[in-house]
């Protein structure tokens, strides 16, 4: 497939021909940068291994790290995943299209290379109408992790991918910033009882009243995307505090010692914490800061996982101004 100039490869997901020509592109075997209501993501066609290898080498991500699977419609569910619990079909029913990510057994339809070798498969419906048009369009289902290097901090608009991967993809649709701004909730939906792999966009209080009981967290093995230690990370330091006062003096005692430091703290809101903080970050790099001292919010809702990122932000390793 011959590339483009990085000035033609973005195109707007509003328009149908776009929405055609990244199909195309995909039923080539080729890699698009595309839109969901999360992160954007860097899909490949679920059933042609040689464009997933390339996910893995284009991203520098380690090929035993499941992939999340992305179709149209929960009609569908049937077709990539086997033994689906009533309590996951309940799920799909109240929350997709949306932030959720389920982990399902693996339909053989579905290569082990996008499930890193497992027979387990993560799947969800998106909550973006440029990526459902483009589902529905394909009438297949895409494996797509976030179109970023691996352990970077994640995309939300055209601009970061282009930026991140450059020519290594074929074609970015932009569908505009990301509403949620941080990732899909991954839950375990194979094992006896739910477990969760990675808080994210639907608040695990939601799921435990629709499912009716309490849902624990996992993070044995990286089963899922998302849980390693160290991931979403910008080239600066990243220091964590419970407080805005905190994060004043903390950037004062900083400022010291003639570090460039900004403060990132919309603790106050969550929604607008999520849907700013990795451009935050970014900006962060970009301007080239030393550190960021961010806030952390309450750990409640769609704080829990802005608190995960800026933990997996913040542990790349040792800072040098801790003391």
């Amino acid at each position: 497939m011959s590339k483009s100039s990085s000035t033609e490869i973005i195109i707007d997901g509003r328009d149908d021909q776009a929405i055609r020509q990244a199909v195309q592109v995909l039923r080539e075997g080729g890699l698009i940068g595309f839109p969901t209501e999360t992160v954007y993501g860097l899909a490949a066609n679920v059933e042609n291994e040689n464009a997933l290898r390339r996910i893995f080498v284009v991203k520098n991500r380690p090929t035993n790290h499941p992939l999340i699977v992305h179709i149209a419609d929960a009609t569908e569910l049937d077709d990539w995943a086997i033994d689906i619990s009533p309590a996951a079909y309940e799920l799909a029913n109240q929350l997709w299209p949306g932030p959720l990510t389920m982990l399902l057994r693996r339909n053989k339809r579905i290569s082990t290379v996008a499930t890193g070798g497992r027979d387990t498969v993560a799947i969800r419906i998106p909550d973006h109408n440029v990526a459902l048009r483009l589902l529905h369009e394909f009438n297949g289902a895409l494996a797509a992790p976030s179109a970023n290097r691996f352990g970077k901090v994640s995309p939300t608009t055209a601009q970061h991918v282009l930026a991140d991967l450059g020519s290594d993809v074929d074609l970015i649709v932009d569908g505009g910033p990301c509403a949620v701004g941080i990732e899909s909730t991954i839950i375990d939906m194979t094992a006896t009882a739910p477990q969760l792999l990675r808080p994210g966009g639907i608040a695990i209080e939601r799921i435990e009243s629709i499912l009716n009981t309490h849902i624990e967290y996992s993070n044995e093995n990286p089963r899922a995307p998302g849980m390693l230690e160290s991931h979403y990370a910008p080239r600066c330091l990243v220091e964590l505090v419970e407080s805005s006062d905190a994060a004043i003096k903390r950037a004062q005692v900083l400022r010291h010692t003639s570090r460039k430091v900004e403060v990132l703290d919309y603790s106050h809101d969550v929604d607008v914490f999520a849907a700013k903080l990795y451009e935050f970050l970014r900006a962060a790099d970009r301007h080239g800061c030393d550190v960021v001292v961010a806030v952390l919010p309450s750990a409640v809702g769609l704080g829990q996982a802005i608190r995960d990122r800026l933990y997996k932000a913040s542990t790349t390793r040792p800072n040098p101004y801790s003391n």
